[in-house]
């Protein structure tokens, strides 16, 4: 039997992680501060994993050769300290499996488009038949993929989290969407450590690799001007003509790489609104540089399905609209939210606060929302930030009852949205859980 691994959380990665690891040889120990879901239990078992949940054994992970850590396991908890202090390497589940893959990368990450990007791509691929997976922080854990079948391609979704764990792995193509506050409790509060994390997903590109960016980012253009990128650089923008990249063109969207240019209607494009203009141009380059047809680029851009939880349409009730953003869980996202609708929005908003600063969306807020129904725990900082800006405020603390007042306080033409701009933790399980107990509320009116 090879070395031993410790593997800390038994979600996704860590079960992939667990998998692919047995596979390869290694004595294998997963171990878990909660409790692990029955259907990973038995999948552990199954493959002869040894595992522990509701504590973690210090000898036994600090008698590790190695540690893959999930990435809800923040870098400077007192075991990771002590793990590190002893010089065992700590690592996530992406960089193991790279190490056991030759397919080729395309990794995307951002802080507001990651996941509609990621199934963009993925779906221009598998429609244009490459062998390529899905992976990451959308669909199943890289390495279980890795374990399971021999791909050509990923595309993989990462999160900052998961760039922590970084080192040797290299994306052979790296998507930067945007870069803007979220997670910075994390981050000691510290936007360019975020920012720093972020840049991660370029770290070890050689000058055969593409790195595809947004020009109207500031964040991004102030910090590359201090690296030196060894990638071809790709970048997109709907304010300036590029030369190799993407942009706009009144109406139309020029993709531009090797001076063979794809133009489509911004009307055609199944993702509509500024926001998903840039998840597309990022795409569509993507697709370009992998020598995918021109037409079957624009048919995949043209008949992609959202995803749940994103702006996602619920239902119109007596003229009033309700649409489901759970997964807006940063301001800046809810603020591309916001700018998309065309009616009177009735806001649904709150949650976990992640160090948000609301003070970018006044200014919007008092534009578009009439009503702001704040979903929470804990609501004082968003009362303070709109007090004097949002005529109508209103406390819930379900989103039955949130739905219940917006639908009671709108009228025809107007649109409800859930769009928290926090995380979810504190009155569901995950962003998932908010988004569905919202339509099962809205469906129950």
């Amino acid at each position: 039997m090879g070395a031993k691994i410790a593997i800390l959380g038994a979600g996704e990665s860590g079960i992939g992680a667990a998998i692919l690891a047995k596979q390869k040889g290694y004595e294998v120990f997963v171990s878990d501060k909660g409790i692990i879901a029955e259907k990973h239990k038995s999948v552990l078992t199954h493959s002869n994993i040894t595992w522990e949940e509701g504590k973690h054994s210090e000898i036994e992970i600090l008698n590790s050769a190695e540690v893959i850590k999930s990435p809800g396991i923040a870098e400077n908890s007192e075991l990771i300290k002590k793990i590190k202090a002893k010089g065992i390497p700590v690592i996530s589940e992406i960089e193991f499996a790279g190490r056991h893959t030759t397919a080729k990368m395309i990794c995307i990450t951002g802080s507001n488009g990651k996941t509609t990007t990621t199934l963009l791509i993925y779906h221009i691929l598998k429609k244009a038949g490459l062998n390529v997976g899905l992976a990451g922080n959308v669909g199943e854990s890289l390495a279980k993929k890795v374990a399971e079948g021999t791909y050509d391609y990923f595309v993989v979704e990462l999160s900052s989290f998961q760039l922590d764990g970084m080192f040797d792995f290299k994306a052979d193509i790296a998507i930067l969407l945007n870069i803007s506050p979220d997670h910075l409790d994390r981050y000691e509060y510290k936007m360019e450590n975020y920012i720093s994390s972020k840049l991660r997903v370029i770290q070890n590109q050689q000058k055969d690799d593409v790195f595809i960016y947004c020009l109207d980012d500031e964040n991004i253009t102030n910090e590359l001007k201090k690296l030196e990128i060894n990638a071809v650089q790709f970048p997109f923008s709907i304010k300036e003509k590029v030369e190799q990249g993407a942009y706009l063109n009144e109406e139309q969207l020029i993709i531009q790489t090797n001076n063979d240019p794809i133009s489509m209607s911004i009307h055609e494009l199944a993702l509509q609104g500024k926001h998903n203009l840039y998840n597309s141009m990022a795409a569509g380059i993507a697709a370009k540089i992998l020598d995918i047809r021109k037409d079957l680029i624009r048919e995949s851009m043209a008949d992609f399905q959202n995803i749940e939880h994103r702006l996602e349409f619920v239902a119109k009730i007596n003229g009033i609209e309700f649409i489901n953003d759970s997964k807006a869980t940063n301001v800046n996202s809810t603020w591309y939210a916001l700018e998309s609708m065309q009616s009177p929005v009735i806001w649904i908003a709150g949650g976990v606060d992640k160090g948000n600063d609301y003070a970018s969306l006044a200014e919007i807020a008092k534009d578009k929302v009439k009503v702001l129904i704040c979903m929470g725990i804990d609501n004082e900082k968003l009362l303070a930030a709109f007090a004097n800006v949002i005529p109508i405020i209103e406390v819930a603390g379900s989103a039955q009852e949130a739905v219940m007042k917006a639908y009671m306080l709108g009228t025809t033409e107007d649109t409800v949205l859930l769009s928290p701009a926090c995380a979810s933790f504190d009155l569901f399980q995950n962003y998932e859980d908010r988004g569905r107990q919202f339509k099962e509320a809205v469906r129950g009116l």
